[in-house]
């Protein structure tokens, strides 16, 4: 079994006449870094919220279909097992800090689960390491940048120890730089440590080029998935109005103009000026 799988998957908000998500059937493996993606309003925090069990444990509604985290049934399980394997990163990154200083933050959840003194200061300050916040341990939240808050709720989350982490557009709030700064950090904990990541995004300049999966959503299903070279060189993934990246749109009108580049799709702009100085060298 894929460690994060749904099958059927369709879901109802209180109150609302029409469905949010609809029919998703979708695998994501162990260790791979995946991408979700579509226009605003099409289902992906929605999905995203079944992955940690609030949906259905803390917003209500009619769920159906199922979902399988780390090999649990998420309907039969409540939320505290469930977060064990499950890490959630916020948009907004001050809806998730609210302590008087930055490590007491990233033990709080330690903290709740009873973990032993010891075991506790060495997962706060590996995970503090790991983010790149160790120095301002003694900080309060309040008084650090967007970036640095987004650094600490990643570090909280890191403490858990999960299985996955799931970011819900955790840059929106920032400038490209810091941005890309935080997805840098993303990227390497799922390399150097092998978490699964499900990360939600609209900006694929920062993005495609980390994943090696992405889904594409529109509204409310799952309209493309698979690898993120196949699936943005696409005449479909443009029409549904994501932000393909200006590598990939350059390359398209380069081949389309006769210049001899290869097949592979590039994600970067790193990956298209490699692929035009090899053109140029056999020119």
């Amino acid at each position: 079994m894929a460690l994060v799988e749904t099958r059927n998957l369709t879901y109802t908000y209180p109150g609302a006449t029409r469905a949010s998500i609809r029919e998703v059937s979708l695998r994501i493996e162990k260790g791979e870094f995946v991408l979700i993606t579509g226009p605003s309003g099409c289902g992906k925090t929605t999905l995203c919220r079944c992955f940690n069990g609030l949906i259905p444990s803390f917003y209500q509604g009619e769920l159906e279909g199922e979902v399988f985290v780390a090999g649990l049934h998420v309907s039969e399980h409540p939320i505290y097992e469930v977060a064990k394997h499950v890490g959630f990163v916020f948009q907004n990154p001050e809806n998730q800090l609210f302590a008087l200083s930055v490590e007491k933050d990233v033990a709080f959840g330690l903290e709740n689960l009873g973990i032993k003194r010891e075991e506790m200061r060495e997962r706060v300050d590996s995970a503090l390491k790991l983010a790149g916040v160790y120095d301002l341990r003694e900080r309060a939240p309040h008084e650090l940048s967007g970036g640095q808050q987004q650094r600490v709720a990643i570090a909280s989350v890191l403490a858990m120890q999960p299985e996955i982490i799931v970011l819900d557009e955790p840059t929106s709030f920032l400038d490209p730089l810091s941005a890309k700064k935080i997805f840098e950090v993303i990227y390497d904990l799922n390399k150097r440590l092998s978490i699964t990541v499900i990360l939600v995004e609209h900006r694929l300049d920062l993005t495609a080029r980390y994943a090696d999966h992405i889904v594409i959503m529109d509204d409310g299903q799952v309209v493309m998935d698979g690898d993120p070279h196949d699936v943005l060189r696409s005449e479909e993934a443009r029409l549904i109005g994501i932000g393909i990246p200006k590598a990939t749109r350059l390359f398209q009108l380069l081949k389309a103009d006769g210049m001899n580049l290869g097949e592979k799709v590039p994600l970067s702009s790193e990956e298209l000026a490699e692929m035009l100085r090899e053109a140029v060298k056999d020119q």
